[in-house]
């Protein structure tokens, strides 16, 4: 490693990683490379890089081969990712989904097709883990039983933390050691690198849908995993065989919006925050939740219909995704987790009232006034019952009114 860029703090990181070059061939900003195919004169040689790539996975020394080789442009975003999450290496591909593929089928070519993962996980994750697409089987557990989960087949736990939609969080260095030898995928597109480096509890893989708040902006998809070499190798041999590459002014984007990420993540849950506290005071509200860790990410359960909620935003766009720079509402029951069945969905605390907000940069006020007209007006004061009469402490919830059912 660099000695000059090994105690660099992370801020620092997110504007030079990736870049540390320039400035020495002449340049300020990255140069975008839209070559499919490169051209060499030199067969003999060519073949050598190519036994070396299908032997090890390791990244072609020299010049460029082929755009599903990979892509100097995207090597730079890989550069900088793995950086800020702390790990040897990063394989960027063309969305989240496809890199979580690319896991599910590095480890079933060892062999290894069961997959142990712990609910709730983003629709599709779960939908892909469930259905069985790509040959895998998957045990569902709570994080207690994760090592009694185990078989000698098991390449694979997933975990999401902050989880997706309900914001449940794990603890992933207790997670990793009741991993054993098997690696610990950490989705944590939730978090990212700014709030919580996965590696450094003990995950060996970080997923991040990059199309999230490593982009920042709602207008480029891809994936990324972070790793050590070894298992990134044989991504990469994965990604060529299978094509689901990120394109290089995709993997342009992305380098650009991780040079912003701190400052956004920091300033975006600053915002969260303060909605947080006059969500969990309206009586229009029956349950709020924000990670521990903190971020930009709320989940709510409203008293009233939840779908009109949706509908009456203008500010606030109502729309899947998040990590943007603007607030984006969804209802996840509807739209994220829909593919999920829906005895599993509510299982895993996806409750057809829960709202996901993911908050963005305007202003707070400006927001708290669109969400305050959404919720619509408040429930009228229900009527003083006589002391006589009143339920007793034995009346079981089922039987009370919804508004006084878990409300603050």
């Amino acid at each position: 490693m660099d000695p000059h860029t090994a105690s660099r703090a992370r801020d620092t990181e997110a504007v030079h990683a990736g870049r540390d070059d320039l400035a020495r061939q002449g340049l300020h900003a990255p140069p975008i490379d839209l070559s499919t195919t490169y051209p060499s004169y030199d067969s003999r040689a060519e073949a050598d890089r190519i036994d070396a790539f299908a032997a090890t996975g390791a990244e072609p020394t020299g010049p460029p081969v082929y755009g599903r080789l990979g892509n100097p442009t995207v090597a730079r975003f890989e550069t900088a990712l793995a950086r800020l999450e702390g790990t040897a290496s990063a394989v960027a591909f063309a969305s989240g989904m496809a890199a979580l593929s690319a896991v599910l089928l590095a480890r079933a070519s060892l062999g290894l097709r069961h997959v142990v993962a712990v609910r709730p996980l983003y629709g599709s994750s779960d939908h892909l883990l469930t259905a069985g697409l790509l040959g895998s089987e998957v045990t569902w557990t709570d994080p207690a039983g994760i090592a009694g989960a185990l078989r000698p087949d098991t390449g694979l736990v997933m975990v999401e933390s902050p989880a997706n939609p309900t914001l449940a969080e794990r603890d992933l260095r207790a997670l990793a050691d009741a991993c054993g030898p098997v690696p610990l995928l950490a989705d944590n597109t939730f978090a990212t690198p700014v709030l919580q480096r996965p590696a450094e509890q003990g995950a060996r893989l970080v997923l991040h849908s990059a199309t999230k708040y490593l982009g920042g902006h709602g207008d480029v998809m891809g994936g990324v995993v972070a790793c050590d070499e070894e298992l990134a190798g044989v991504l990469r041999k994965v990604r060529f065989a299978t094509g689901g590459v990120l394109h290089p002014l995709a993997g342009y984007l992305l380098l650009r919006g991780l040079s912003t990420l701190p400052v956004r993540v920091r300033a975006a849950s600053a915002n969260a925050a303060e909605l947080v506290r006059r969500l969990s005071a309206d009586p229009r509200v029956a349950r709020v939740r924000r990670p521990r860790i903190g971020g930009a990410m709320i989940a709510f359960e409203t008293y009233g219909d939840p779908h009109a909620v949706v509908g009456a935003v203008r500010l606030i766009t109502p729309a899947v995704s998040l990590g943007s720079v603007d607030t984006l509402i969804q209802h996840p029951a509807s739209i994220s987790h829909r593919v999920m069945a829906a005895d599993d969905r509510r299982g895993a605390g996806v409750g057809d009232r829960l709202l996901r907000l993911s908050v963005g940069l305007e202003d707070v006020e400006d927001l708290w006034a669109d969400l305050d007209r959404a919720l619509g007006p408040a429930a009228p004061a229900a009527p003083t019952v006589p002391a006589a009469s009143a339920p007793s402490a034995s009346v079981p919830e089922a039987a009370l009114p919804d508004a006084v059912v878990g409300q603050p």
